[in-house]
């Protein structure tokens, strides 16, 4: 296995970022909850209602339950693909498995296309959509183990940073594509209303699949640790989880750490998965604007992330996080008040500051409390995995009911800002705990 730091590993494992984000930006944040919202809204004589196996369901309410489900089925799965990974040494190959799943779906995608009256049937659609989430989650845990293993500790920060970058930029590029055939059909000989979006979701396909076999073929598949398990490998994931919230029950800063991130992370990544459909719901946003958008916040995000990473060098990690999540909270009780285009505009922009940073310097601040040298990365990733999913899994619900109560989705993101308080608060207390760690430390060394 090569050491730690190689440019070439480096390299690779930033390259996963590239390619999978390519689902994040076009399936998440602009073509495909653009186009679902059209075709079940514009289209549809019940204006937002629609029927799901007999059901009826408000149209955002029900994918944003379905998008829900899918990271509660992940919390379940990860430790049992985890412990998998874990015992065998082959976590590569489940990288490789979920990305094939979540690319094959995205594919599935193409078929959903409106009917001559009313609106397409959405059961099979949505049950892509739901496994085109499972497939990007579950590769992100084995990817984000893979951080102690290609870099040091005092590098952590600036490669877990530049996997964000290159995820940035990759995903700056999958769109411009999409943005190309969406609004220049006619250029390729393309007349049909849906087909250039549907062409979207195959370049997405494409792009996912083409360029994780850069990672496929350079990142180590890595080692197998089977003799220090004594249970199951079926359960011996759930045991695993209980044995490193064990570890972390004795770990104060790690353990505050891990309450505040949960807390705000209900916050961040709720924002960032629902954004596209409040902008098309609830200011008519067109695709080109919407599109034009996620641009600005991708572009400004690189900026970010690297901001982020020079702010987190000079004042510390959690000094860091605690004006980006400050930021954040002001940024949720805004949107209540956002009426038009142009404030989402200013809005987006100030998002695009912080939601890179903010993402990578807590995978890399979680990465930097763990033990040095620990032999079963796997399964303190996946412990972070779990406790990130389960946070997404709260805010997408939380979303949901709150529209489905009152119709107006201004209402659940005030409820969406309670969290990010909560989080703000736990982070200042992190701060301080770890202040007076510092001190400890050094009188012990004098």
């Amino acid at each position: 296995m090569k050491a730690k730091n190689d440019k070439k590993t480096i390299w690779a494992w930033s390259m996963f970022d590239w390619a999978n984000q390519s689902y994040n930006m076009v399936i998440t944040s602009t073509i495909f909850p653009a186009y679902y919202v059209y075709y079940t809204t514009f289209h549809n004589p019940d204006h937002d209602v629609v029927t799901f196996f007999g059901h009826k369901y408000v149209n955002t309410v029900l994918q944003i339950n379905m998008l829900g489900l899918s990271y509660l089925i992940i919390v379940v799965l990860l430790p049992i693909l985890t412990s998998i990974a874990d015992y065998r040494g082959n976590k590569k190959r489940y990288l490789q498995f979920f990305t094939w799943m979540g690319a094959l779906a995205c594919a599935g995608l193409f078929f959903f296309k409106p009917v001559a009256h009313g609106i397409p049937p959405l059961e099979l659609p949505l049950i892509f959509y739901c496994l085109a989430s499972i497939g990007y989650c579950g590769g992100f845990v084995f990817y984000n183990s893979y951080l102690p293993q290609i870099a040091t500790l005092d590098q952590q920060d600036a490669v877990s940073a530049k996997g964000f970058i290159y995820g940035f930029v990759g995903s700056i590029v999958v769109q411009v594509l999409c943005f190309i055939v969406v609004l220049s059909p006619k250029t390729f000989g393309i007349t049909s209303d849906d087909l250039p979006a549907r062409i979207s979701f195959l370049i997405v396909f494409f792009w996912w699949i083409g360029f994780s076999l850069i990672p496929f073929i350079l990142l180590p598949k890595g080692e197998p640790n089977a003799g220090s398990h004594k249970y199951n490998v079926l359960t011996g994931g759930f045991k695993e989880l209980a044995k490193v919230f064990g570890k972390i029950k004795k770990m104060p800063l790690l353990k505050r750490f891990l309450f505040a991130f949960f807390f705000y992370s209900v916050g961040v990544q709720t924002i960032m998965l629902v954004a596209a459909n409040f902008a098309a719901k609830e200011l008519h946003m067109s695709d080109d604007h919407l599109i034009s958008i996620i641009l600005i916040i991708q572009v400004v995000a690189i900026i970010g992330a690297w901001i982020t990473s020079k702010s987190s060098e000079k004042y510390g990690n959690v000094r860091t996080l605690v004006v980006l999540v400050t930021i954040w909270t002001i940024l949720c009780c805004l949107v209540y008040f956002i009426a038009n285009e142009t404030q989402f505009y200013v809005a987006a922009f100030a998002v695009g500051l912080v939601m890179g940073g903010v993402q990578s310097l807590s995978r890399s601040t979680y990465s930097k409390y763990l033990p040095p040298n620990i032999p079963d990365t796997a399964s303190f990733f996946s412990f972070y995995d779990v406790t990130e999913k389960s946070s997404i899994v709260v805010g997408l619900f939380c979303f949901a009911e709150v529209e489905a109560w009152t119709h107006e989705m201004r209402d659940s993101a005030l409820a969406l800002d309670c969290f990010f308080f909560i989080g703000l608060l736990l982070l200042i207390v992190l701060h301080f705990a770890e202040r007076k760690a510092s001190k400890h430390a050094a009188l012990a060394g004098v």
